[in-house]
């Protein structure tokens, strides 16, 4: 039986509520829609989907493979990856770079989370809708220009984690992740009745086939189905620690990277048909989030109540993967340093808050989720890869992977995990150095 000290998650529905809405973020929201429209259209689907179905099955399950078979997170899985090479003390060492992505991650997007509190606060009260959403958004991003919100994010996160561990994730998701995609099919139909979206419809399915042709398609697709799925070296692993041995991880792995495709697909369908049937010049990124969509919603009947919606929905997307970021530093805390959970969870927040302050300005969070983003995760995910089915080896891992599962794994496992989805793990941080960034 396997129980970790920080509780266990309850059945499969809970662990992958949990892996989705770690999964399903800022990414989907705000690079998804665009990405989909500008390089093909439906086209672009044929290589994202490829993608998302390659790192989800050997990716993700790895990863969750790892954690459940070592039973902790980031640090102790690695230290048990290279101990089959009689080389603990390198594991130890590597097993820092992905954890200090997670712990990157999560400053900055504790800075980004803050602004979208925010502009739900905005929302309600109508300030964001009568005023210019450019200056609002310049006053936000302002230095020390919103704390309070910031402080906020922090203290709600937080709170979900002192309250327990993977009890609590489970319980936080369930309520959160339904809501998330309640809250954005009711966007989608809203915007499927406004005169003029038949364009943003056109621009997101009439496939460009001649793009397929383009390898800036490809690179793109591969960068955001990797980065899509949280695929860091790091927080599904804890995830995966916490996982009972009767749950079948691939199949789990990809009831995630379905839910998550199915998010970044009503992000596109409630987001691009109102761009353009309001006539506004598609874009990608914070601009997108906090200055076109608010002028769409400001032209819209009820624009006030969709500006709600649309900014509670982020709120759940950004705080579920939040969640998970603090997880997994906050477990490897525990394990390495012997922590008291409540000691762990606190110094994790203080420390986010502390440096993120400093970053509350658009350009400054922007170069630090740059270097973060294009450098350190993807490295550590390099890491993760080549220390699960090289260093520890493809037949131990093997073993986990078939725990709980009615029937052993395709022959096609293997030669895929370690000679396609290994290499890609590589190819994708070279193209991140070389593109300034494709995730």
């Amino acid at each position: 039986m396997h129980n970790h000290k920080n509780g266990s998650f309850t059945n499969s529905l809970g662990f992958v509520l949990a892996c989705v809405g770690s999964a399903v973020g800022l990414g989907n929201i705000w690079m998804f829609p665009y990405r989909l429209g500008e390089y093909g259209g439906a086209a672009f689907l044929i290589p994202y989907i490829f993608f998302i179905c390659l790192f989800g099955f050997v990716g993700l399950s790895a990863e969750f493979a790892i954690g459940r078979k070592a039973g902790t997170g980031t640090l102790g899985s690695y230290e048990l990856c290279w101990k089959e090479k009689k080389k603990e003390k390198v594991g130890k060492v590597l097993g820092w770079i992905p954890l200090l992505g997670s712990l990157g991650i999560a400053i900055g997007y504790s800075v980004i989370i803050g602004w979208v509190l925010r502009f739900l606060c905005g929302s309600v009260t109508n300030t964001v809708l009568e005023q210019d959403s450019a200056e609002y958004f310049a006053d936000v991003t302002a230095f020390m220009g919103n704390v309070p919100w910031h402080v906020l994010v922090i203290a709600i996160t937080v709170i979900v984690l002192l309250i327990g561990a993977a009890t609590q994730i489970e319980k936080a998701n369930k309520i959160l992740m339904p809501l998330f995609f309640v809250l954005f099919s009711i966007l989608a139909v809203r915007v499927f009745f406004l005169p003029g979206a038949k364009e943003g419809y056109e621009f997101l399915f009439v496939p460009k086939w001649e793009a397929l042709a383009n390898i800036d398609t490809w690179v793109m697709a591969m960068g955001q189905a990797f980065f899509s799925l949280s695929i860091t070296g790091s927080g599904m692993i804890v995830y995966g620690s916490y996982l009972s041995k009767k749950e079948d991880i691939p199949r789990a792995s990809m009831q995630t990277a379905f839910f998550d495709t199915i998010a970044a697909m009503l992000s596109a369908l409630a987001i691009m048909p109102a761009v353009f049937a309001f006539g506004i010049e598609p874009s990608a990124g914070p601009s997108l989030m906090f200055v076109t969509i608010p002028n769409i919603f400001k032209q819209m009947p009820m624009g006030r109540l969709f500006a709600v919606i649309f900014f509670l929905s982020v709120c759940f997307a950004g705080i579920t993967s939040l969640i998970n970021m603090f997880e997994a530093v906050i477990e490897s805390w525990q394990h390495k340093f012997k922590l008291k959970r409540n000691h762990a969870v606190l110094l994790c927040g203080a420390l986010t808050l502390i440096v993120g302050l400093f970053m509350e300005e658009e350009a400054r969070v922007g170069t630090w989720m740059d270097f973060i983003t294009i450098i350190v995760v993807p490295f550590g995910a390099v890491l993760g890869a080549i220390s699960i089915y090289y260093i520890l080896g493809f037949d131990k891992i093997k073993e986990e992977l078939e725990e709980g599962r009615k029937k052993g794994l395709s022959k096609i496992f293997k030669p895929t995990a370690k000679y396609i989805y290994v290499p890609l793990t590589i190819i994708v941080f070279i193209l991140g150095l070389v593109y300034k960034g494709i995730g």
